[in-house]
């Protein structure tokens, strides 16, 4: 027996599928840079719990460090501010939290 249903979708609603939906998150962050106040915003964490846990932390600063290849620009001079790319920090975060949180 086959039964069909439909289903009614709002006029100003579309249904897309999870890769999609995931795909336009990320493409979402691309080519952004986040700033320090965007980072806090993000992790729910202040400036310096994000100093001492993830970004002068050993365990994580060489991999994050621009000058390594890293996708954060760690400010060398007075007046210079945090960078952060931020797809590949959202990634970071998401893949490290377990890491982090050690």
């Amino acid at each position: 027996m086959k039964v069909s249903l439909t289903i009614p979708i709002p006029s100003d609603s579309v249904i897309i599928s999870k890769v999609e939906l995931e795909q336009l998150k990320k493409n979402e962050l691309s080519g952004v840079y986040w700033s320090m106040k965007d980072l806090e915003k993000r992790t729910n964490r202040g400036r310096i719990w994000l100093k001492e846990n993830i970004l002068l932390h050993p365990r994580f600063k060489k991999e994050l460090d621009s000058e390594n290849g890293g996708f954060v620009f760690y400010p060398k001079a007075k007046g210079q501010n945090w960078s952060f790319q931020a797809v590949k920090m959202a990634e970071f975060l998401d893949k490290n939290f377990h890491r982090v949180f050690k």
